[in-house]
């Protein structure tokens, strides 16, 4: 049996883009430094991982660690890497920027996915930090973003799974909802029940330290949120 959900790992080696390819899930998000939520990685990671392996990669691009209220040098960082990016056969974009008052900054998130069309755009975990995410969802909306990634505002997905419900049928057909955070095997099928979501991301960082070298571990954990998926 073959999952109808779409499940996404964020990584930051090529050794754990292999494990997550291998183990059969179907997309990576590539960053650094995950422990602090993860940073835009090294263009020769990027290059490392989409040589290595054959399903979509999605790139992180967040200039430092901390809140998501950029400076223009920031910004204008956050833009370059972006047009550098695109010409390494990436997929998608993942990124987000807010106003001081918390809320979404439409001006620059709109100018962000269009230098990044004809990639998809996720607007990343930003989302949870805004203080109206059904606002939030419409702002993000209409700058043209392809996936929201959320907790529901919660500290993870379990928690916000009311909230995230609310907030797939909100989208509707316009754009993805992708719940994350805290998801690993012993709580994903029940995450995609209450969410009734048709995509999945996680980092397994709540069951896995993030700088493990266990990789033989990390693959298994994969292979168990795919199991548990296939008979969900």
């Amino acid at each position: 049996m073959t999952t109808k959900i779409l499940l996404e790992i964020a990584v930051s080696t090529s050794e754990r883009g292999l494990a997550v390819e291998r183990a059969g899930a179907h997309r990576l998000e590539l960053c650094e430094q995950l422990e602090l939520g993860g940073v835009t990685p090294r263009l020769e990671l990027v290059r490392h991982v989409r040589s290595a392996v054959q399903i979509p990669v999605h790139v992180l691009v967040r200039p430092r660690a901390g809140d998501f209220v950029y400076t223009s040098e920031e910004y204008s960082r956050m833009k370059e890497a972006i047009a550098a990016l695109r010409s390494e056969g990436v997929q998608g974009i993942v990124t987000g920027i807010l106003q001081p008052d918390g809320s979404v900054d439409i001006a620059r998130t709109r100018e962000l996915v269009e230098l990044t069309s004809p990639l998809k755009f996720t607007f990343h975990r930003a989302f949870d930090e805004t203080p109206d995410l059904a606002k939030a969802l419409e702002d993000v909306t209409l700058c043209g973003a392809s996936h929201i990634l959320t907790s529901g505002g919660a500290p993870d997905a379990l928690q916000g799974a009311s909230v995230l419900r609310k907030l797939i049928e909100q989208a509707g057909q316009r754009l993805t909802i992708l719940p994350g955070g805290g998801i690993h095997s012993g709580n994903i099928a029940e995450v995609a029940c209450a969410t009734q979501t048709c995509e999945l991301h996680t980092g397994l960082g709540t069951v896995l330290a993030y700088g493990s070298a266990d990789e033989s571990a990390f693959e298994r954990e994969v292979k168990s949120c795919i199991a548990r998926l296939n008979h969900f």
